[in-house]
């Protein structure tokens, strides 16, 4: 447990090539910084720093190699210490880490330890794209501030209150076992977070409402939300299942695979990338930019008219069977990057569900703002929503409440 004095947590979000970071301060959830390292082990890297403290200051870049994660959080901390939030500060809590598979051992943020960063490497089978980057991440944080309480928040721990009904493939439940087949989910942070902002919207405790969330980005998943407690999502095993996604193809058969490689003689390396990364709305009409693909529909694009059609038949259908799976909803809600801005998106998958209870008010689905907001008119049986989305104070949100609790999760 750290001293009271300190409040402020440091979240960090490591990828293959990338660092995202924001430094805030829970006594009242600001943020004091935020910044990005990219293209780290290239000769073209670049941080690009903000400090908020005080209200926007001046943006700060650097360019240059930057030649791994190591530098990269060397140079994320001589940053911070220029505007006087130094990682050596007493007022700092902890550093909170998104890692993106937990697997089904870790239900809640977690201090990390020897026996943890195993349990995580162990999940890289599972996560090849995603938990390396993580563990770099947290390795480096850890000789940086080994004196420092270093927490793991997980995309999957949201949703490991699925029942087994819906967590569980039909197969073989000894291969299923063996090899830790199962359907995990993602973007759990976001899915917390949002479901717990629609029920405030709602004047209600999360305990009481219904949600079904819709978190659209370039990956995308939908959550059914019962009394708080995830009881169904679209994403599986990895991120490639579910809803069609700005390059992947969400939910196929998988026989397609074995199609591919018999017929078209394709590798598994390359139905993987097929999959993955030219798939979804790229692999659709060539832009995974919803901005762009309306665009396109405006001018009488067709391709990108069947893209969008495409996307909106497969949330739709979402829609409607997490509709069934919770039996009472009450609120559809819509976050992330396509979700909070694409209006047309919004009033896509709600037109035609008013048997259901859903409407969209055309006018308050048109106003932008950074704001939780309804979009539904008043005579609605369910509410529509936009709340957006904040995976990083969620992420300093569970670090410093366990730092602060005692509790190893």
């Amino acid at each position: 447990m750290t001293g009271t004095t300190a409040t402020r947590v440091l979240v960090l979000n490591s990828g293959s090539s990338s660092v995202k970071y924001q430094l805030l301060d829970m006594r009242g959830n600001s943020r004091l910084a935020v910044g990005l390292v990219e293209r780290i082990g290239e000769a073209s890297s670049r941080l690009v720093h903000t400090p908020l403290q005080g209200g926007e200051g001046a943006r700060r870049e650097r360019t240059g190699a930057i030649a791994d994660h190591a530098a990269a959080l060397k140079a994320v901390a001589e940053e911070l210490a220029a505007d006087g939030l130094g990682l050596d500060s007493p007022e700092l809590a902890a550093i909170g880490h998104r890692v993106v598979h937990g697997g089904l051992r870790f239900s809640a943020p977690t201090v990390i330890d020897d026996e943890v960063l195993a349990e995580i490497e162990r999940l890289v089978p599972v996560a090849p794209l995603h938990n390396p980057a993580n563990l770099t991440g947290i390795r480096t944080a850890m000789a940086l501030r080994p004196d420092l309480p270093q927490v793991a928040v997980f995309d999957t721990a949201f949703h490991t209150t699925m029942p087994e009904s819906a967590a569980r493939y039909a197969i073989d439940v000894e291969t299923a076992d063996a090899h830790r087949i199962r359907r995990y989910g993602f973007h759990g942070t976001s899915h917390a977070y949002v479901s717990r902002e629609a029920a405030k919207l709602l004047g209600k405790a999360p305990e009481e409402v219904n949600v079904i969330v819709l978190h659209l980005g370039n990956g995308a998943s939908a959550s059914a939300v019962r009394g708080g407690r995830c009881v169904d999502t679209s994403m599986g095993l990895t991120p490639l299942e579910g809803l069609v996604m700005g390059t992947r193809s969400g939910d196929i058969d998988p026989a397609v695979t074995f199609h591919l490689k018999r017929v078209a003689g394709m590798s598994e390396d390359e139905v993987d990338v097929l999959l993955n990364k030219r798939s979804g709305l790229v692999g659709l009409c060539g832009d995974n930019d919803m901005r762009e693909i309306r665009r396109r529909i405006e001018e009488g694009d067709e391709r990108a008219r069947l893209a969008f059609d495409i996307y909106i038949h497969r949330l739709r259908k979402y829609i409607g069977a997490y509709y069934a799976v919770l039996g009472r909803v009450d609120a559809v809600v819509f976050t992330a990057g396509v979700g909070e801005n694409a209006a047309p998106v919004r009033e896509a998958a709600i037109a035609g569900l008013e048997e259901l209870g859903l409407a969209v008010d055309a006018g308050l689905n048109a106003v932008r703002s950074d704001e939780a907001r309804l979009i539904s008119p008043e005579y609605a049986r369910v509410a529509v929503a936009v709340v957006p989305t904040d995976e990083e104070l969620e992420i300093a949100r569970q670090s410093y409440a366990l730092v602060h609790g005692g509790v190893n999760a």
